[in-house]
């Protein structure tokens, strides 16, 4: 077959099948086109979308910026909530890049803290100048910590025993056995010390005897998760009691300006009791509730006494004060209920001098009508925090205790024997209750080993209190710290 040949019957069987290809072509054409323009539009979407996520994490940036300017401005300036204007907010600035062109500006509004508190609500709209628009919004709550950050914390050494169980961080400058059941950090400012509740060497700052009781140091520390839940700490930084005396003198001043202040009752002290309409009543007590024969203080205890209301005269009922500051020199017996107050009240007498500290007395339930933070009692001795002969049998205490130089705690009521009923039937109680936190300088404590004081001790930890302590608290740092942060 000729080369010629073989052309022409290639160039028949084309002819002969035209039609058919035509089809083809435009059907796979037009595929190809409607496939192509698809491309493109995704192809655009995604430049657009990409460019829209860009957009928005820069705004979400221009309003973190926002965020970190102001905790900035706080350290400087740490009671303007109005960002130096000294009038409301928004409060609007410019956001450069890194080569000074304004590219956005943040929003900012600021809630100041309640009475007594030092949380600060910061909400920042970060926008940016773009072809659309850009908006987003964050909010963080800012607050610098309190010494309420503990559940107990104690200048001195600390044991915990078998059945106590505790909600909240626990903290000692000296050592601490623990011998209940932590729910939170126990820590401790010591590596090792020498426990004076027993001969032996040197123990760990933090350390149990439950059995199997830790080993002595230099020995590793076991984990112990039966004892510590969440784990245990130690050395630490200590915690500053003495200068409580500052925050006291402050409260003082405070107290006279704008709150309710009285020297001494030129008798035994005061009585206040508190109310649900936001007032209370102011007693003098004018006798206090003698020992029973052999009711005595056979252990020497700094203080002691029946700590019991026997004769008071009402001197009137007042309103709560503006600023929440109840400062009395004089010893302060405590009890009945607040709805929705935020008190601190406050016994002492200054300037400071040991022989003429004041105290702080519960013997009756001190109560809150809400527990979600919105009633908030603080009660700050600057001697003792003591629970009285004549108490509740079932006490329940609702506030936070500091004992700046003294104790928190109940004395030793020595119980019948040798003929005599001594302290009976004082002597035992059955369960105390506390919902707040205790700082103690001495010891504390509401039970004796021989089975004396509190047989049940339930100490509850009001984690409210971390960040809206009661007014004027003493705050173990003067930076505020972030809480939370969320989108809006």
């Amino acid at each position: 077959m000729t080369l010629r040949r073989i052309v022409n019957q290639i160039r028949e069987f084309v002819r002969s099948k035209r039609g058919q290809i035509l089809i083809q072509v435009i059907v796979f054409g037009s595929i190809a086109v409607y496939l192509f323009s698809g491309l493109v539009g995704w192809t655009a979407l995604n430049i657009k979308a990409s460019r829209q996520a860009y957009s928005r994490e820069e705004a979400l940036q221009i309003a973190e910026a926002g965020i970190d300017y102001y905790r900035w401005h706080l350290a400087h300036a740490p009671a303007d909530f109005q960002d130096g204007t000294g009038g409301p907010g928004p409060y609007v600035h410019d956001f450069r890049d890194k080569d000074g062109n304004v590219i956005g500006q943040f929003s900012l509004n600021i809630t100041p803290p309640p009475l007594g508190s030092s949380l600060v609500v910061v909400e920042s709209t970060g926008n940016l100048n773009a072809d659309m628009p850009v908006l987003r919004k964050i909010a963080a709550q800012l607050a610098k910590p309190s010494i309420a950050k503990y559940a107990v914390v104690a200048n001195d050494f600390m044991r915990f025993g078998e059945g106590t169980e505790v909600f909240g961080p626990i903290h000692s400058n000296q050592g601490i056995r623990f011998d209940g059941l932590a729910h939170n950090v126990v820590s401790s400012a010591v590596a090792s010390y020498n426990d004076p509740d027993h001969s032996g060497g040197n123990e760990f700052g933090v350390h149990t005897h439950v059995v199997p009781a830790d080993p002595l140091p230099p020995l590793p520390v076991p984990a112990r998760t039966d004892v510590f839940e969440i784990g245990r700490q130690f050395p630490v930084p200590a915690v500053d009691f003495a200068g409580i005396t500052a925050d006291l003198a402050q409260m003082k001043t405070d107290a006279e300006a704008n709150g309710f202040y009285r020297p001494s009752a030129g008798a035994l002290g005061y009585h206040i009791v508190l109310r649900t309409d936001d007032t209370f009543d102011l007693y003098r007590v004018t006798g206090r509730v003698n020992p029973p024969s052999g009711c005595t203080n056979s252990q020497n205890q700094s203080g002691w006494s029946t700590w019991s209301i026997q004769n008071q005269h009402l001197i009137g009922n007042f309103p709560f004060p503006a600023n929440g500051i109840i400062f009395l020199e004089d010893d302060i017996f405590v009890d009945g209920q607040i709805n929705g107050g935020r008190l601190t009240i406050v016994a002492a007498f200054l300037p400071d001098n040991p022989p003429f500290r004041k105290n702080i007395i519960v013997n009756s339930d001190l109560l809150y009508t809400q527990y979600d933070g919105s009633d908030v009692l603080g009660l700050i001795a600057q001697g003792n925090i003591n629970v009285g002969m004549v108490s509740d049998n079932d006490l329940r205490i609702d506030a936070a205790l500091i004992a700046q130089n003294g104790r928190v705690g109940r004395h030793y009521y020595r119980p019948p024997g040798g003929g005599s009923q001594r302290c009976s039937p004082y002597h035992t109680r059955q369960t105390i209750t506390l919902w707040g936190m205790i700082a103690t300088n001495q010891r504390y404590g509401f039970a004796y080993t021989d089975g004396t004081g509190y047989q049940i001790r339930n100490l509850n930890y009001d984690g409210s209190l971390l960040y809206a302590p009661p007014p004027s608290f003493p705050l173990t740092s003067d930076q505020y710290i972030t809480l939370s942060w969320e989108e809006k």
